[in-house]
């Protein structure tokens, strides 16, 4: 029987500590097989699809293949399913609601690095762009270190003050704050060179495709820049947007296990993620082991 898990089921069975301790063990073993692949492709209209295929890491005896439909003016903007099947002999173990699934192991993922990567005394955060992905992340962001302040900027002035205190515009919430998450759909940069101080952290979440773009290339070669996968980042990410080669990013892994350090003094670092097959299944599987241990969700069997 393949369990199915919507997003309410997802949530209940969510452990923050145990996922984080997965993300952070996925990175410092390189998980990421050859044969990863991340793809994805403009529709007519406004969307995009994209798939992550295989989601694999050491000693789960399990992967994930996602697909996702992505719509800005949707809600939710991103619908999709989490695959989830046996690496023994492909059984369908469970479909998992896409939208929840990425918007924790982004934020989750998210967190560890602004956690690790911002110095270690900041304690207030500025949010641009007001919606799923960054409730997820500052909620994971507060399990990490002690948050003080939190302003936020969006479009739309209610959401934004459901998160923090709102202000006026980006740099205004730049400007209030220690850290930075933005997490937008925006096509053109939203913060310029001009916005940077000593000791700023910044993570963007919205290089996951190409087009998108919230940062300045001329932002992003006069900070320490961090990927999640430099390769990735070069054709599809942040680096592809703003031209740059992937020896201009530091991997996370390399931080994480310490062969990068955390910070250079105190020059401004930018965390811009793209997103990799094998974080949905650091997810996937243990709130898969979670539903089936526990009030059993609905099933269905596909043969």
């Amino acid at each position: 029987m393949t369990l199915l898990l919507s997003r309410a089921d997802v949530e209940a069975a969510l452990d923050v500590p145990t996922v984080l301790a997965a993300l952070d063990a996925g990175f410092r073993t390189a998980a990421r097989p050859p044969a990863a692949q991340r793809v994805g492709t403009r529709l007519p209209g406004p969307g995009t699809a994209v798939c992550l295929i295989p989601g694999l890491l050491p000693d789960v005896p399990a992967y994930t293949v996602k697909v996702n439909a992505k719509f800005p003016g949707a809600s939710p903007a991103l619908r999709g399913i989490v695959c989830l099947h046996s690496l023994a002999d492909g059984e369908l173990l469970a479909l998992l609601d896409s939208a929840s699934v990425t918007a924790w192991r982004t934020g989750l993922a998210a967190a560890l690095a602004t956690h690790v990567l911002a110095p270690p005394s900041a304690d207030s955060v500025a949010v641009i762009g007001a919606g799923a992905q960054s409730r997820t992340t500052l909620q994971a962001l507060r399990s990490l270190r002690p948050i003080g302040k939190v302003v936020a900027y969006d479009l739309d002035p209610a959401r934004a003050a459901a998160l923090g205190e709102p202000v006026p515009s980006a740099r205004a919430a730049v400007e209030a704050a220690d850290i930075v998450i933005t997490a937008t759909w925006s096509r053109d940069p939203l913060l310029d060179a001009d916005v940077l101080r000593p000791g700023l952290h910044l993570t963007s979440l919205g290089f996951d495709e190409p087009g998108k773009t919230e940062l300045s290339p001329a932002l992003l070669r006069v900070s320490r820049l961090v990927v999640d996968d430099a390769a990735l980042a070069a054709t599809s990410g942040v680096l592809h947007g703003a031209a740059l080669p992937p020896s201009a990013a530091t991997p996370l892994a390399d931080v994480l296990r310490g062969i990068a350090p955390a910070h250079q003094g105190d020059r401004p670092t930018v965390f811009a993620p793209i997103g990799l097959p094998w974080q949905d299944l650091a997810l996937a599987w243990p709130v898969y082991l979670a539903a089936r241990a526990g009030t059993a969700p609905a099933s269905f069997d596909f043969h």
